[in-house]
């Protein structure tokens, strides 16, 4: 991959091949600088680039400092507090659970939902410390009015700053032959959003970074709003500003459960960096997800220096040349057989190699409670997960060890609405549990307890019912 900033050359050819995608772009009224950065990688798929970062390029990262160890830098932290703002990733629809709107307005916890929940811990921030701590959303196109209508019905969360930017939408690709997608039936198709790496330009187009360094802030605190243990931390923000960091990245011990989850590395010429499973060659993927190599996985909760920011992508015109990640997908994802299409994103982390003097820290698995399946979000309505008075997400006192592993069947359970449907009384007691799998279709009563290691599998036919107040397990 070109470095970053590098000032690509194209032929007539490439720029025939291109003007379609310019076109439409332009037409739905996408910003130069989006338009530069999806050519950027468009160029490198022609090319037949895939974003693949072999084992041989780059080495483990063995020892990063712990974050237990930065209460020295608290009352610096509560001094930048002045100068912090928190930007959640709200863009995802979750898709993979059944749904149409924002992830973030599934309920959570005690009738909550994420965004919520979300609110009220910036809320409790502000009142406990006396800052003006604004929450940015960063939505697609898809979750924006949703979000707003929430944030609306609380009136002490406005500041004078927008409380949301959108990120841009670029055009899916046909697999088959490489131009834009045209999908009449459901026009909406035709695009995606180009990865949660689309932040930094979205920040710079949306006018937001501008507005952010005008009014005297500096640091932004980035998470994902389906991980409620990403509440800023004050002791973290305070080794940002007194060690001047540009870039950090909050790391977590890879277990078995995360070995598919990006890893932290360092490419050969000292820089850190982040490889999804998506950069991964094929025929490594047991190195990719040999916990003992690579130790440490992102969390994606992020912390950047405003004002460095801005000097980077002034100097690369707004083309960080994040490494490219393809995803490819049918064109409509409820019909697999419908025609193939390539994806183009990149990850945010992955900025970590564009920062010159970027760090990571190690963090505790409680600043990461991610909802990705229908199964995490069962432990997460169950009593595994307590919500604190002041909003936090945090393991129930009476938990030993991690969250347990919840993997239902996707035939039956793989919907929000099908979840519902089976635990119509909620999620059963797992604060003892370590594993419950389900195969079949099952459908759990009211105050069915789990304890262990429990599998319960019913081909059928019909529903198995789990009687009420059954106890599994030892």
């Amino acid at each position: 991959m070109p470095p970053a900033g590098e000032v690509a050359t194209f032929d007539r050819v490439s720029t025939n091949a291109f003007a379609p995608f310019q076109a439409k772009m332009e037409a739905a009224g996408e910003p130069a600088v989006a338009i530069r950065i999806f050519r950027h990688y468009y160029e490198l798929l022609r090319a037949g680039q895939q974003g693949k970062v072999s084992a041989a390029e780059i080495d483990p990262v063995t020892d990063v400092p712990d974050a237990s160890a930065l209460a020295r830098y608290g009352d610096a932290g509560r001094t930048a507090l002045a100068k912090a703002v928190v930007v959640k990733l709200n863009g995802g629809l979750g898709t993979s659970m059944g749904m149409t709107k924002a992830k973030s307005l599934l309920p959570a916890k005690q009738g909550l939902s994420f965004l919520d929940v979300i609110v009220r811990q910036t809320l409790h921030l502000r009142r406990t410390f006396g800052a003006r701590l604004p929450l940015v959303l960063m939505n697609s196109f898809r979750t924006r009015q949703d979000s707003l209508a929430v944030l609306g019905h609380y009136p002490d969360l406005a500041t004078d700053l927008p409380d949301d930017f959108l990120q841009h939408k670029v055009p899916r690709i046909l697999a088959s032959d490489r131009t834009p997608v045209a999908w009449p039936a459901d026009p909406e198709h035709e695009w995606c959003p180009p990865g949660h790496g689309d932040i930094y330009a979205a920040l710079l187009t949306s006018g937001l970074l501008d507005a952010l360094l005008a009014r005297g802030f500096e640091y932004v605190f980035v998470s994902n709003s389906d991980n409620l243990g990403a509440v800023l931390d004050v002791d973290i923000l305070g080794y940002v500003a007194a060690e001047r960091v540009p870039f950090l990245m909050e790391v977590i011990d890879r277990t078995e459960a995360d070995r598919k989850g990006g890893h932290l590395a360092r490419l050969k010429d000292g820089r850190l960096m982040l490889r999804e499973i998506a950069q991964c060659p094929d025929a490594e993927t047991d190195e990719f997800q040999d916990t003992t190599r690579h130790k440490f996985f992102n969390a994606n909760n992020l912390w950047v220096n405003l004002r460095t920011l801005k000097e980077v992508l002034e100097r690369t015109g707004g083309v960080l040349g994040l490494p490219m990640i393809t995803n490819e997908k049918p064109v409509d994802p409820a019909d697999p057989a419908s025609p193939k299409v390539i994806q183009l994103e990149t990850a945010m982390g992955a900025a970590i190699s564009v920062f010159e003097g970027a760090r990571a820290v190690r963090v505790s698995r409680a600043r990461f409670v991610p909802v990705k399946t229908t199964g995490d979000l069962l432990v997460l309505w169950s009593d595994v997960y307590d919500l604190t008075d002041d909003y936090r997400v945090v393991l129930s006192p009476r938990r030993r060890g991690p969250s347990p592993l919840v993997d239902l069947d996707g035939a039956f359970h793989r919907r929000v609405q099908d979840l519902e449907a089976r635990f119509p009384h909620g999620a059963p007691s797992l604060v003892g549990a370590t594993r419950l799998r389900v195969r079949g279709d099952v459908r759990f009563g009211r105050d069915v307890v789990v304890t262990g290691d429990v599998a319960i599998a019913h081909p059928g036919p019909g529903q198995l019912a789990i009687a009420d107040g059954t106890h599994l397990g030892a």
